[in-house]
């Protein structure tokens, strides 16, 4: 595996002519394409890399992520990471690429792994934005591009307080990423326990010993709604969005589970059957099974 330790030997291994500065770098996507190697097998190098993707298509492999997200997307190289890709010439951004020489030399960045913990290798993980983030991370990009093709004598000063900016702006979107992530796994928990105490209550509702107080309609959504103290749409998207079927598919499926259980290991009438499933008629009991089956339950239970 290629190990680079200088930027320029990176450069010139991907097809980039070196750099005007062997400790740090910025440029456009755009610059490389049709120039940089659309395809590098794994290899290594020794220096941080921050980007930013607009668009690309294709497969880069960072580590232990997986292939970059489609959409707006900021991702790292930290030091010694595998890196490999295998894209298309269309990619539009920008990125950075500095040394750890870089980063020594300056006080800004004496705690940078413990104030910008996405660059450690454990967890370097791409961040998707949306376009409203955009436009303050593509600034200070342009920023430091400006600087970096200016022939200010200072201007690796200006350069280094970028940098720091560029950090704490993907820092803070970062750490609304994970805020929202958590919230969406508290989220998808709560949806996990709705489900399992909807699936609870319809097995118990067909138990043959439920006693039935008053009207109920246990074949409807909204009587388990009620149960669980909240809309019958709401469960139903909760429902569906777990097990790709409504809530009222997920009580017709039990159903049919426990009459074809009946028919086929009892010796009950279908009389029998239809008002212990809670139908109202045998009728409208053979009219569902029919619907659900294409046959009906006499029909099924002969044939099986």
């Amino acid at each position: 595996m290629q190990h680079f330790k200088t930027i320029s030997d990176y450069y010139k291994a991907i097809g980039l002519s070196v750099p005007k500065h062997s400790q740090f770098d910025v440029k456009s996507f755009e610059e490389n394409m049709g120039i940089v190697f659309s395809k590098m097998e794994p290899f290594r190098h020794e220096f941080y890399f921050i980007a930013v993707k607009i668009e690309g298509k294709g497969e880069t492999l960072l580590g232990h992520n997986p292939d970059l997200p489609d959409g707006i997307t900021i991702f790292f190289n930290s030091p010694f990471q595998i890196i490999s890709w295998d894209h298309s010439q269309d990619w539009s951004g920008f990125y950075i690429i500095f040394s750890q020489d870089f980063i020594a030399s300056s006080f800004h960045f004496d705690r940078l792994l413990d104030d910008y913990s996405f660059l450690k290798i454990d967890e370097s993980i791409p961040i998707k934005i949306g376009k409203n983030d955009l436009p303050e991370v593509m600034a200070l990009y342009k920023k430091i591009k400006e600087e970096y093709t200016s022939d200010n004598k200072d201007k690796f000063d200006f350069i280094q307080v970028y940098v720091l900016q560029l950090l704490n702006q993907i820092k803070r979107l970062f750490n609304k990423k994970i805020e929202v992530d958590r919230i969406n796994e508290r989220i998808h928990r709560t949806d996990l326990k709705l489900l399992s105490q909807f699936q609870k209550h319809i097995k118990e509702s067909f138990y043959p010993d439920t006693k039935i107080v008053g009207q109920v309609n246990f074949h409807s959504p909204s009587y388990y709604a009620s149960i669980l103290n909240i809309h019958p749409n709401h469960l139903n998207a909760v429902v569906k969005s777990i097990t790709g079927q409504t809530a009222l598919n997920t009580i017709h499926t039990h159903i049919l589970k426990l009459a074809k259980a009946e028919l086929l290991q009892t010796a009950k009438s279908v009389k029998e059957i239809a008002y212990q499933l809670h139908f109202d008629s045998p009728s409208h009991f053979g009219a569902f099974f029919k619907k659900h089956t294409g046959s009906t339950p006499i029909t099924y239970r002969k044939n099986k």
